[in-house]
């Protein structure tokens, strides 16, 4: 395994000094934010994609750092009911898809999105199933748009040379726990992955290592990234917190550096359970914790993963 870094968390310098700074600490790759959500701070892919020479330049970065690309992300929601807005965001991953083929990048992440109801022009996240009108908004979001839409994206994907489209399990989108990246998965086929991002299931009470056992081969990206859940409040008014990041006391969760939510013990359990999956690839550090800075949550979780990453696969057992 290796440890990476995902690079909005960087975006305070340009991105030869942020290879520079993330070798230093014994990094080895770096997920490339090129559009969507994650911005195009450090690189545009609709822009760089029209003149090959600069693709190539951009790659010999990496390579002059001896920095691995572990994807390009352009997380966004392509299915948004506002035609506009879904447009804007399939432009960028048709781009990424492009510009991952060209660099050689196989995996691109981001999110499943999220449709409305088939009548207005917000997205419509439903957490019920009760009553009976939200079984419908569910059955059009899935069979009527999320379904066809990534059928037909997967296609173009693979034909410039993505092999996975990693969703982030992320509530407000359709795909946000197991259950829903399999079904997707199912329906649409094996290009569909999972980017692991523990934050996100732990404060809806998944247990992380079961479920990467339960995904197994379906993950092929991994968010090295915690929560921290705080029960005094959680306790009373439970996990669906939509209170601002801003008023961190009364949150019934917040998100954090890795090893401020989990401990140590829990995250071994977490690298160990990827690596009897067979999943032997990065570890992209994403930096959300408002309780410190992104330099200093940055370097506390190298240091933390470093610690407990599994680097070398087992030669066999000596006894044997």
């Amino acid at each position: 395994m290796k440890i990476g870094v995902f690079n909005p968390l960087l975006y305070n310098m340009s991105l030869e000094d942020s290879l520079k700074y993330i070798s230093s600490l014994g990094v080895e790759a770096l997920e490339l934010g090129c559009g969507g959500y994650p911005g195009t701070t450090h690189v545009n892919a609709k822009e760089i994609i029209k003149n090959p020479y600069e693709v190539k330049k951009l790659k010999e970065l990496f390579e002059k750092y001896n920095i691995t690309i572990s994807a390009v992300s352009v997380h966004g929601n392509p299915v948004h009911p506002d035609s506009n807005v879904a447009k804007a965001f399939e432009e960028d991953f048709m781009a990424a898809c492009t510009l991952g083929g060209m660099l050689g990048v196989d995996r691109i992440v981001g999110f499943s999105g999220c449709p409305g109801d088939g009548k207005g022009d917000k997205p419509n996240w439903v957490t019920c199933c009760w009553p009976p009108e939200y079984q419908q908004i569910l059955n059009y979001q899935w069979n009527e748009v999320l379904i066809p839409y990534w059928e037909k994206a997967s296609l173009v994907a693979t034909n410039r040379g993505i092999k996975y489209i990693c969703f982030e399990m992320h509530p407000g989108f359709c795909v946000y726990n197991p259950e829903t990246l399999l079904r997707l998965r199912a329906a649409v086929g094996e290009t569909i992955c999972a980017n692991f991002d523990p934050s996100h299931l732990i404060w809806q009470g998944i247990d992380c290592v079961l479920a990467i056992k339960h995904l197994g081969k379906a993950i092929a990206h991994f968010h090295a990234k915690d929560t921290q859940i705080f029960e005094d409040n959680s306790k009373i008014n439970g996990v669906l917190d939509t209170k601002s990041f801003e008023r961190e006391s009364e949150r019934s969760w917040l998100f954090r550096t890795v090893g401020y939510g989990l401990d140590e013990s829990k995250w071994k359990r977490i690298i160990s359970a990827l690596k009897l999956i067979g999943y032997d690839y990065v570890l992209s550090i994403e930096h959300e914790d408002s309780l410190m800075s992104p330099k200093e949550g940055f370097e506390k979780a190298v240091r933390f993963l470093q610690n407990i990453v599994i680097k070398e696969s087992s030669a066999g057992i000596w006894w044997a």
